[in-house]
């Protein structure tokens, strides 16, 4: 009776455990944030090297991100192109519907034929409406089959549950007309936090795109007498542009702007200094300097209040777990190092202590010889912040599976080391 007494409240403390150690990871970030007084409807700030976040105001609510939508089409669009699917050089043609929707863009002509590249450089650097749907037309057959493609790949990206796509610009319904999707339902809407998913997701898979997001402005064509203006007023290249310089903002490379009258001023931006990545996210601004003044105040709050530390070393031994025991190896306890370094951003004067790090085996079934140099025999979590990351522990050296009459006698020996 004793017995199972014991038991039991042994399995209600390590449920207690388990609840604690599942409970949402970021609200202490939040909550430790101070308050930065921003005049817009949601904010997010984001590491982009890990996706921590570090701020975060209304993040988790649904709201039109405008122009912002097109971060998915850009993704799709490089996703296709690594995949061989289509080619920079390829010849997109223009259909009715993109070179007559209303808004951004309005550069394309009815059948006029541009590369991928010039149709991408049209929507990441002028936020072309007209490009946007060439580009879609042209991956997917139709804009309504392509914002299909986006809404699979935003379950992919693990966006929320509200993140919902009905075309390639991000533009209402009521703007596409006759060409407004019949087979999928209402508005596009994404969160502050999808919107830095997004951003997360791009510079992780296809960082190329801030070759194109860089860019203050270029002619579409050689023979047009003015070029695009990069609706990114923050870009570092505009230092010295007497219209945007009191915006611009060191470091500062992408990424999309979006503005509609129900989404307001929305801009996801990223910025690097000092090896160190950030994403910001700025949604329903009421004007379009404001969206670019607040943006400067969650990077400022970034850049000045976290750094980037090592915590965890490539190739490193560690002292709560040196070896693993593997079953069936000439020697049963194998050296494990970690593998791969880590790096995640903390408070300035954060010290050692307040970063924990557990190590654990693998599974049983994956501790069984032989094992190569490399193979995952464990893994390392850190603990920070109530954010966890995860680094595996490799074999340090090949392990040879032992002999049968080894492993026989070692069988015998267990069975008596186990009897008394």
């Amino acid at each position: 009776m004793k017995k199972r007494i014991f038991v039991a409240v042994v399995a209600l403390i390590v449920s207690l455990q388990l609840a604690i150690v599942h409970e949402p990871n970021r609200a202490y970030a939040a909550e430790a944030a101070p308050d930065l007084k921003l005049e817009v409807s949601s904010a997010i700030l984001m590491d982009a090297a890990t996706g921590q976040i570090l701020y975060e105001n209304n993040a988790d609510v649904a709201l039109p991100p405008a122009s912002m939508a097109k971060m998915m089409t850009e993704y799709l669009v490089l996703e296709a192109i690594k995949s061989g699917k289509i080619k920079w050089e390829d010849m997109v043609p223009t259909s009715e519907y993109a070179a007559f929707i209303p808004g951004s863009g309005q550069l394309l002509a009815q059948n006029e034929k541009l590369s991928v590249k010039s149709m991408f450089e049209a929507m990441s650097i002028y936020s072309g409406n007209d490009a946007s749907i060439a580009l879609a037309e042209f991956i997917a057959g139709s804009e309504e089959e392509f914002a299909n493609k986006i809404n699979e790949t935003a379950k992919k990206m693990g966006l929320s549950k509200d993140a919902h796509f009905i075309n390639a610009t991000g533009l209402n319904r009521s703007d596409m007309g006759k060409y407004a999707p019949k087979n999928i339902q209402g508005e596009t809407l994404m969160t502050a936090k999808d919107a830095a998913i997004i951003a997360y997701n791009i510079l992780k898979d296809h960082k190329e795109v801030l070759e194109f997001t860089k860019i203050t402005s270029k002619k579409l064509r050689e023979t047009d007498k003015t070029p695009m203006i990069n609706w990114n007023w923050m870009l570092e290249g505009n230092k010295n542009n007497v219209n945007y310089k009191p915006y611009y903002y060191e470091g500062l490379d992408g990424l999309k702007t979006g503005h509609t009258d129900e989404a307001k001023y929305c801009f996801t931006g990223t910025a690097e200094r000092n090896g160190m990545r950030l994403i910001s996210v700025i949604m329903g601004a009421k004007t379009e300097p404001k969206r670019f003044m607040e943006t400067r105040k969650l990077l400022d709050y970034g850049f000045n209040t976290f750094e980037l530390k090592q915590v965890v070393q490539a190739d490193a031994e560690l002292d709560a777990m040196k070896t693993v025991e593997v079953k069936k190896a000439v020697h049963t306890n194998v050296p494990v190092v970690t593998e791969k370094a880590l790096s995640i951003l903390v408070k300035k004067g954060t010290k050692d202590d307040q970063i924990v790090k557990t190590a654990q085996p693998a599974e049983a079934a994956k501790l069984v010889a032989p094992v190569s140099k490399g193979d995952v025999l464990g893994k390392l979590t850190v603990t920070y912040n109530e954010q966890k990351y995860e680094v595996n522990l490799v074999a340090k050296e090949d392990v040879k599976k032992a002999g049968w009459f080894k492993l026989f006698t070692r069988s015998i020996r267990n069975f008596f080391v186990n009897l008394f």
